[in-house]
């Protein structure tokens, strides 16, 4: 199972790009190229969306061309520039190195931000499910690079996985996802719990954290609500800019992923072009 990618009707699927940058490598290790593409719009504004295109902790190129397409245009009609990152996939990698790869991609960004026509301040990252939470451990880096956040049905506390000390992997949907997480299961459970808090969001917000959006379904079966909740109320203790926006009637799904892309935009618009 992938944490997320479910293909999902869009208002179209032929973004509106101005032009197409395919396969510009933002790292390179061990004789592997990590790459995204770049979509400029007709009319730029020069601020940018970055797109975690992640599922399931999960990344290629083929899904550039089955979903990104639909995931980009409601940013290009809107003169954002997007960045649609691509991540090593588990099971080769494991989370922490994911982690570490799109906080990588999202300096380069904001390091190249003149070559590409982007203002440094105007970066906005966005994901939806683990592309969610990827997008929130970008926001929640030291120095981060990104100036907002949108976060769609994201995991944000892996260690509190719908109440206090059940983990992610005690789910049996997610239970397949240990060793990517590099949980050992003969290792004490204080251990685990510690490792699964260094991989979340939830654990790394701090004063410079910017403003964040998270969007998530009440009928969410997979992740649950209470990741966005729990989130929410820290970012508020932390006195961050923050909202949560609950679909009624949302899963994880089409029914919240549509509406969060709408609202995505609407955040971006708000926070990057003021």
């Amino acid at each position: 199972m992938r944490l997320c990618v479910i293909l999902f009707p869009l208002i179209a699927t032929v973004a509106s790009a101005q032009t197409r940058t395919q396969d510009v490598i933002y790292m390179k290790e061990l004789g592997t190229a990590f790459t995204m593409d770049i979509a400029k719009p007709a009319k730029p504004n020069k601020a940018a969306v970055i797109i975690m295109i992640s599922g399931g902790w999960y990344s290629d190129h083929t899904m550039l061309q089955s979903y990104a397409p639909s995931l980009e245009k409601v940013f290009l009609d809107e003169g954002f520039t997007v960045f649609e990152v691509v991540h090593g996939a588990q099971p080769r990698f494991k989370v922490n190195e994911i982690i570490a790869q799109v906080q990588t991609a999202a300096r380069f960004i904001k390091l190249h931000a003149n070559e590409y026509g982007i203002e440094a301040n105007r970066i906005g990252v966005s994901g939806i499910s683990s592309g969610g939470h990827l997008s929130l451990m970008i926001a929640g880096a030291q120095d981060s690079p990104v100036s907002a956040v949108v976060a769609i049905a994201p995991p944000t506390d892996l260690a509190n996985w719908g109440k206090p000390n059940f983990v992610i992997t005690e789910d049996s949907q997610l239970a397949q996802f240990a060793p990517i997480l590099g949980i050992n299961p003969t290792v004490p459970q204080n251990d685990i719990q510690a490792l699964l808090k260094q991989l979340s969001p939830i654990s790394h917000i701090n004063p410079k954290y910017p403003p964040t959006l998270i969007v998530h379904g009440d009928k969410d079966t997979l992740v649950p609500l209470q990741q966005a909740q729990v989130m929410d109320q820290a970012l508020g203790k932390q006195g961050i800019e923050h909202k949560l926006e609950v679909i009624p009637g949302g899963g994880h799904d089409f029914n919240t992923y549509n509406p969060g892309l709408k609202k995505a935009v609407e955040w971006f618009q708000a926070k990057l072009l003021k």
